[in-house]
This record gives C-alpha cells, sequence and structure tokens, in this order.
C-alpha cells in the first residue's frame, strides 16, 4: 500500500513537472518576443536578437529538455531499453541547445564590444555546460554504447544519478543568478517584463523542486 502510494505521488509530480514546463515556455517566449523583440540566429546584424538566443535556448533547451530528460523514468510506462534510448536523445538536445546558446552569447557580446567571462552567472554556465558533456560522454560509453559491464554500471548508477541531479541544479541556478542579473541590468523595476521575468525565475525553481521529487520517488512502472 505504501508503495502504490509513492506511485501515485511520482505520477502526479511528474505531471506537475510537465506542466510547468509548458507554463516556462510560454513564459519565456512571451517575454523574448513581446518584450524583446525577438531573436535572431547568427547570420544577423542585430546582436541583441542573438543575445536573445541565449536565454531561449539555455532555459527551454538546455534546463527544461534536460529535466524532461530526468523525468522520462518516472513518465512513460515503456520498456527500459525504450526509455534509455529517449532519455539519450533528450539530452543530446539538451547539449546542443546549451552549446548553441553559449555561442550565442559570445557573439553577440563580441560584436558589441563587450567584455566575456567576468560575472558569476557566466562561470557557473560555462561550468555547468562543461560538466553536462563530460557526463553526456561518459553515460553514452558506460550504458549506452558500447557499454561497460553490469556490476560496473551497476557501481556507477549511483554517481551517474547524483551528478546528473548536480549538473541539472548547477544550471538552474545558473539561469537564476542570470535572470537577476538581467532584471538589474535593465532596470526593470515594477513593470510587466519585470513580472515576467521573475515569474519565470519562480516556475524555474518550482521546476526543478518537482524533477528532484521525481528522482527521489520510486519508479512507478514494473
Amino acid at each position: 500500500m505504501a508503495r502504490g502510494g509513492f506511485q501515485v505521488e511520482a505520477v502526479s509530480v511528474t505531471i506537475f513537472g510537465h506542466l510547468l514546463f509548458i507554463a516556462i515556455t510560454s513564459l519565456v517566449l512571451v517575454w523574448l518576443l513581446h518584450f524583446r523583440d525577438g531573436v535572431a540566429f547568427f547570420n544577423s546584424s542585430n546582436s541583441i536578437k542573438i543575445f536573445n538566443l541565449h536565454p531561449l535556448l539555455m532555459v527551454i533547451g538546455f534546463i527544461l529538455v534536460g529535466g524532461e530528460a530526468i523525468m522520462i523514468y518516472k513518465s512513460v510506462p515503456v520498456k527500459r531499453r525504450s526509455v534509455k534510448v529517449v532519455h539519450l536523445l533528450l539530452h543530446l538536445v539538451a547539449l546542443v541547445a546549451g552549446i548553441l546558446g553559449i555561442t550565442a552569447v559570445f557573439k553577440s557580446k563580441k560584436e558589441a564590444g563587450l567584455p566575456h567571462m567576468y560575472t558569476l552567472h557566466s562561470w557557473l554556465g560555462m561550468s555547468a555546460i562543461c560538466l553536462f558533456a563530460l557526463q553526456y560522454i561518459m553515460g553514452f560509453f558506460s550504458y549506452f554504447f558500447p557499454g561497460a559491464e553490469m556490476g560496473t554500471r551497476a557501481s556507477l548508477l549511483p554517481w551517474h544519478r547524483f551528478l546528473g541531479m548536480a549538473i541539472f541544479l548547477l544550471a538552474v541556478g545558473t539561469a537564476e543568478t542570470g535572470l537577476v542579473q538581467y532584471f538589474q541590468f535593465l532596470h526593470l523595476f515594477r513593470s510587466q517584463e519585470a513580472l515576467i521575468v521573475n515569474s519565470t525565475a519562480l516556475l524555474l525553481f518550482l521546476y526543478a523542486l518537482f524533477v528532484t521529487l521525481s528522482v527521489i520517488l520510486p519508479r512507478n512502472y514494473s
């Protein structure tokens, strides 16, 4: 009975996590498309719109998709091998989005003549993307191809989970510092945009909370 209760709670946690994914995505799109004049790809001459790719890709692509990759084990009642493939692909999308997001901010700052890597946000962000890439490579070769021995995988699994969650929480913390930095730089006090930015930061915290709970709770499907 206790196990069944945990199973129901785990399902509820992942459902709330998915709803937060939708809410945060909507807020980020409204923020960047309505208040920040949209985004542009790297061939644009508008450095501000190129910079806007950074929060778009880092929040939606890197953090939210990465969180979905973590929750997939408690969300989908399919064979473990299939879930592992989806987990791998979602993390690959997150990694590519993160690399492109970092590239966008470097390009926009270069064109604007601004210095690089001088804030805590930038240090945390570079640490997060590098650790994420390293974790992905180690996980790929250990659990997917060619795959380590069963005993080795079992001994590595607790560390794989711990490091994955640590990197995810580092990415969320980095996003929070970036939103605060953006808020203060643009003096968004008492404005509609300020409400959007603060709401995004708050929901990101809640998203991190639900993703963490989905890992702590037992697997919902046998």
